[in-house]
């Protein structure tokens, strides 16, 4: 009897398994899927193949189904990359930071007269009225750089989110470590006075919660943070609070020096 192609003797059968994986090596990751006539492919794919070896054809038609896989390879991959969506319960741990936050600085910058917005315990350090300006400005700051480039950012699976949000609400607020504020948001009375400062706060805040509310997609775009992570938009939104509380403290250190105004 004649021999079939797909014999391993016949002179127009494939070349041997062996010798194909010294010209072009098998990659590890199944979503490789190469057109190369020559390359072996991947022992999943090849139950895709009903007919026998004929030639051009059948090469035609394997390149055609190899590409095919390797687009619902890269679909698939997409969905896997994915980060997780927003849960409602991450969603309402952050309106309550938010809220929370706002009420702290509110309540600490309650009823003060012009000596105590305007006390400086030493030159270099800031007043209430400049903290406040600053938390202000902060807001708006933080919240533009989530909009116009941590949204435009791609996502980076494997993150340790839950470790990464907590890390945040501990660790920000904390004054152990003093930072230089950036230029754009350092106080340079903006608001024009206090109580303009504060205004602009509350209607701030107003606008990064209904962003938080409102903006699907916060867990799928991740950016590098001040601290070197990786964070994303809805960690960039707890930092906004945290930011916030961490300016509240330092109003709280300024009106507990000694030499601190009584009205």
């Amino acid at each position: 009897l004649p021999l079939s192609p797909l014999q391993p003797n016949h002179p127009n059968s494939p070349p041997s398994t062996h010798a194909r994986h010294k010209q072009f090596p098998i990659f590890p990751n199944p979503c490789y899927i190469p057109t190369h006539p020559n390359v072996l492919l991947p022992e999943a794919l090849c139950c895709l193949f009903k007919t026998s070896y004929k030639g051009k054809g059948t090469i035609k038609m394997i390149r055609k189904c190899s590409i095919a896989f390797a687009a619902v390879c890269a679909l698939f991959f997409a969905f896997a990359v994915r980060a997780q969506e927003l849960t409602p319960v991450e969603k309402d741990k952050a309106l309550a930071y938010l809220e929370s936050t706002k009420k702290d600085v509110l309540d600490a910058t309650k009823n003060l007269s012009t000596a105590q917005w305007n006390f400086k315990s030493a030159p270099d350090r800031w007043s209430i009225a400049e903290c406040m300006e600053h938390i202000a400005a902060a807001e708006d700051y933080i919240r533009g750089s989530v909009e116009s480039g941590v949204m435009k950012a791609p996502a980076v699976p494997g993150r340790d989110t839950a470790a990464i949000d907590a890390g945040i609400i501990a660790n920000v607020p904390e004054r152990k470590t003093k930072f230089q504020a950036p230029e754009a948001i350092k106080p340079t009375n903006r608001f024009g006075s206090p109580q303009a400062a504060i205004d602009h706060f509350v209607d701030s805040r107003a606008t990064t919660e209904n962003f938080l509310k409102t903006t699907p997609g916060l867990r799928d775009h991740v950016a590098d943070s001040p601290n070197g992570q990786k964070w994303d938009a809805y960690e960039f939104i707890l930092l906004i609070a945290a930011h916030s509380e961490r300016h509240t403290n330092q109003i709280k250190e300024v009106k507990a020096d000694p030499n601190y105004p009584k009205s």
